[in-house]
């Protein structure tokens, strides 16, 4: 074709391509499975739970919620909280701070170890905790020499430790990262204490972080079995957690006071993420709002 022929007839122009179709079409062939799974995986079977505890009844649901084994075993659970989340927030805010500043090598190490709880079965934890601290154990002996005794509700306390190690790391060390070090080095130019940095720069940048490992470690914590099953003793009123309950009432053939303790464990730990996602969201705001 000449020059004369393109000018007299030039050739069509392509047809535009309509991305926004496209990227509708694709966006809604990656949620369609992602929400699917979800509701597979999760959705339906705890709605159904709920469903299931909703048809018992009014009457059998208060009589289940008025049985003092249950409260028992709520009570204890808090009272495991009450010592692992505190214990894993230091150390994981700890750990994050030193693999993020520090260039030991022995921080490649140091991760692993806090990651290793996620690779093992619980099982092998609790026997692992068992066959270290117990009277049959290497350091069984010495710590009865001394009147400690680990087990059974302090042994509780260290394997909901171990079972929920990561999750505060793993939630403030991506923060840290990002954020780097440029402002510390500021204010350490200006005279600022190592103390007062970390009160005046480093937690409230990760605050956020913080807050989700906590919470993340409360549900792990009060949702643990299999650990806990190991080193308790599962012994009704004095060894047995809100977990432990459960499973007992599935073994004795009580599913009411199972479905219900079920239903009290997964509410509690929904309301928890609900509060950190209302608080976020606010903060949010806050920040938007400001000048």
């Amino acid at each position: 074709m000449t020059a004369i022929d393109h000018a007299l007839f030039p050739a069509p122009e392509p047809r535009p391509v309509d991305r926004r179709a496209q990227g509708s079409w694709g966006r809604l062939a990656l949620r369609v499975p992602v929400i699917g799974f979800l509701v597979i995986v999760v959705a339906l079977p705890v709605g159904y739970l709920f469903f299931q505890a909703a048809t018992q009844g009014w009457s059998s649901i208060t009589n289940q919620l008025s049985q003092a084994q249950l409260w028992q075993a709520v009570w204890l659970s808090a009272k495991i909280a009450l010592w692992a989340v505190p214990l894993n927030t230091i150390s994981g805010v700890a750990a994050a701070l030193l693999i993020s500043k520090s260039r030991w090598a022995g921080t490649k190490v140091l991760g692993l170890l806090f990651d290793l709880p996620i690779a093992l079965s619980p099982i092998i934890l609790g026997i692992a905790l068992y066959a270290a601290y117990s009277d049959l154990g290497w350091f069984g002996p010495f710590l009865a020499r001394h009147g400690i005794n680990l087990f059974s509700v302090p042994a509780m306390v260290l394997a909901s430790c171990a079972m929920s190690l990561p999750y505060v790391l793993r939630s403030v060390l991506p923060v840290l990262e990002e954020l780097g070090d440029e402002q510390e080095q500021a204010a350490r130019t200006l005279g600022a204490s190592a103390i007062r940095r970390f009160w005046t720069i480093t937690l409230p940048t990760i605050r956020w972080g913080v807050l989700y490992g906590v919470a993340l470690t409360l549900a792990r914590v009060l949702g643990e079995y299999g650990a806990v099953l190991i080193v308790s003793g599962n012994q009704p009123g004095v060894s047995q957690s809100l977990s432990l309950y459960i499973g007992a009432s599935y073994d004795t053939n009580n599913p009411k006071a199972a479905l219900v303790a079920a239903v009290l464990l997964a509410a509690f730990s929904m309301v928890i993420l609900v509060v950190l996602a209302v608080l976020k969201r606010r903060e949010k705001r806050i920040l938007v709002d400001q000048p």
